[in-house]
């Protein structure tokens, strides 16, 4: 039955590669192994090859001053932080609140063996997410530090002790998850918040990894009597993977401990917490008036509803709302350090500067598109909105406001911060802010009409509209297009000879032309094409 319950589990996590939910079948066989080829390639080749180089670059200078024990610490470290990152979400999805447990928990199946495969699939995770680390730094040192028989052994148990301890982690914040997703309202801006925390997370330290490498090494010494005094057991820890016994036991018997803590916590709450359903609100009746509010009104707010929503939606589609504020507030905190490198490599032409500031500010804004996926994302519920008594161009307006809003208002305020950092005049400030608007007034009608035009209705599931769909490919590059020849057209035909005010002038009177086109296309034949489909 474990067994059963296991391949059950691990058919989950990987159901896409088996199974086209697009299309409501299952793959054929070559494009089964073409997935699972490009996931070997990626976990082993990508990620292998990149800490394998990790490795190589700090392992012989750490074994020269006799800090190969902070070699495996460094290592160990960063293959739990993977393993716990990478199985954390499973936990909670598989462990606490698997959509099957009513089920399971109906048959004559008992629970200790319901909760054995499903620590055994996290397990297994956490072992594939912190192996892809310590794996390569095991081989690496065997290869170019010692392969005696207590090295070997402890850096063995060292791969075991991770993964038992990175399931144990996991399994512990996967319970603090639970707990709170019972309890939480709008769960979609926490997976928003935490996806952009990771993300900044994630280029912090790819910035800085190499000035934080080359400091380690040149510290070593310094760093690692830091450790040991400080934080002892990361020296034991890292001791385990040099060979030495006594670490190894006491490492083992903690790890172990902590294992059995976390085995009988969560044999007493596994039954609350697969059973519950989340907290419901006692609400006392209260009668209200009702807000009658208009058609414009309550559409816009239905296209807000379903941004708002959608983690996917806002991630994919709606970056640059967080972006545009972020820029905004590091243009006047930095924006008078930039300004002078930028015009000490542009200091013959006095208005290349702020150009260059209005494109980056442009090419923001061009990381939304709400309105390119907006048709598809209708579905198969189309029929519903294309029944009630309200005109399709209503409909599409609305689609193109929630675009509008987000957009142009963060877009105008860091316009506004720009202007401040530049000093720009009165006639420059306006030609920026119409450019700016005008830009993202041309992408927003262009993602409507793209979305009109190539519309995908039959799908499963709202990441195919949202991140596979031909409209969003264009209107994402079309944003980048647009960046590219306002840039092109500056610099290679001579632009910078009508001056900032001039140039921006033109332009956004050339792409105010090109949205008024598409505007009437919208306007005249839109609401043809969005009632046929």
């Amino acid at each position: 039955m474990l067994k059963v319950l296991l391949k059950k589990q691990l058919g989950e996590i990987f159901r896409s590669y088996f199974y086209d939910a697009k299309k409501n079948r299952a793959r054929s066989k070559a494009a089964t192994a073409a997935y699972i080829v490009l996931f070997v390639g990626l976990m082993v080749g990508v990620l292998g090859g990149m800490f394998t180089y990790l490795s190589l670059a700090i392992c012989r200078p750490l074994m020269a001053v006799g800090m190969d024990w902070l070699y495996f610490a460094l290592l160990g470290g960063l293959s739990v932080l993977l393993g716990v990152f990478g199985s954390v979400f499973n936990t909670f999805s598989s462990l606490y609140l698997a959509k099957d447990n009513d089920l399971l928990l109906s048959m004559p199946i008992p629970v200790p063996v319901i909760m054995a495969s499903r620590l055994l699939s996290v397990y297994l995770m956490g072992l594939m997410y912190s192996g892809v680390i310590l794996l390569p730094a095991v081989i690496v040192y065997w290869i170019v530090g010692s392969a005696s028989v207590g090295a070997i052994v402890g850096s063995l148990l060292l791969l075991v002790l991770v993964s038992i301890f990175v399931l144990t982690l996991s399994c512990a914040l996967g319970w603090v998850v639970a707990k709170v997703s019972l309890k939480l309202k709008n769960k979609s801006f926490i997976t928003v918040l935490i996806s952009l925390v990771f993300l900044g997370g994630y280029y912090f330290f790819y910035f800085k990894a190499q000035s934080m490498i080359t400091d380690l090494l040149a510290n070593a010494a310094e760093y690692g009597a830091k450790i040991k005094g400080a934080a002892y057991p990361v020296y034991l820890f890292g001791r385990v993977g040099t060979g030495d016994w006594l670490a190894m036991l006491a490492v083992a018997a903690v790890v172990l401990a902590l294992f059995g803590l976390m085995w009988a916590l969560i044999s007493r709450s596994f039954l609350r917490i697969a059973t519950s359903t989340g907290r419901t609100a006692r609400r006392v009746y209260r009668e209200r008036a009702a807000k009658c509010r208009g058609t414009g009104a309550a559409l816009l707010a239905r296209e807000m509803g379903r941004f708002v929503s959608s983690p996917n939606y806002m991630l994919n589609c709606g970056l640059g709302v967080v972006l545009l504020p972020v820029c905004a507030a590091l243009l006047l905190w930095k924006g008078g350090v930039l300004v002078q490198t930028l015009n000490a490599v542009f200091g013959e032409r006095a208005s290349t500067v702020p150009l260059l500031l209005c494109a980056a500010v442009c090419m923001i804004a061009g990381m939304n598109d709400m309105a390119a996926p907006s048709v598809s994302l209708e579905g198969k519920s189309l029929w519903l909105v294309q029944s009630l008594p309200i005109r399709p161009w209503q409909v599409l307006r609305a689609k193109l406001a929630v675009q509008l809003l987000l957009t142009e208002i963060p877009a105008l305020l860091c316009v506004l911060c720009l202007a401040a950092v530049c000093s720009l005049s009165p006639a420059e400030l306006l030609t920026a802010v119409l450019l700016v608007l005008s830009c993202g007034l041309l992408l927003a009608l262009l993602g409507l009409v793209l979305g009109l035009k190539m519309p995908n209705l039959a799908w499963t599931s709202e990441i195919t509209p949202i991140k596979q769909s031909g409209c969003v490919l264009i209107a994402l590059f079309a944003g980048m297009l647009y960046t590219v020849l306002l840039c092109v057209g500056f610099f290679a035909l001579s632009g910078w000879k009508l001056g900032f005010a001039g140039y921006t002038a033109v332009f956004a009177a050339a792409t105010l032309a090109v949205s008024a086109g598409l505007y009437l296309w919208l306007r005249k034949r839109g609401p043809a094409v969005f009632a046929a489909l």
